[in-house]
């Protein structure tokens, strides 16, 4: 069973930097891929950042250069490592786990995860 659960997030003024955890309780995740999405007021939840197992990385074009996944298996938790943030950055993180592997493109979409947490409210000032 995966149960994750967000922490880090916070009030930032724009060009700061925050890092999220997610961490697991339940079983090491170590194989999952893991998927961080956000969703800003009135708009849909968006992809933000995955990692494989493998140490694959892959990132939305809005975040790439600022943004860093990493993963540390041994503590059961991954990182998102937000540099140089800009106030559409505002949003509610949501980190997600997928049990078996998977495509680019699928892991792009919030459909194909199977655990979700609950989130942590990122807010950036100009």
């Amino acid at each position: 069973q995966v149960q994750l659960a967000e922490s880090g997030g916070g009030l930032v003024q724009a060009g700061g930097s925050l890092r999220l955890s997610c961490a697991n309780s339940g079983r090491t995740f170590s194989s999952y891929v893991i998927g961080w999405f956000r969703r800003a007021p009135g708009k849909e939840r968006e992809f933000v950042a995955t990692s494989w197992s493998t140490g694959t990385t892959y990132y939305a074009d809005s975040v790439k250069g600022r943004f860093t996944i990493s993963r540390d298996n041994a503590k059961n938790t991954v990182y998102l490592q937000m540099n140089s943030l800009k106030p559409e950055d505002t949003a509610v993180y949501y980190c997600a786990a997928r049990v078996r592997p998977t495509s680019y493109t699928t892991s792009r979409s919030p459909a194909a995860y199977d655990a979700w947490g609950a989130g942590t409210q990122v807010t950036v000032s100009s």
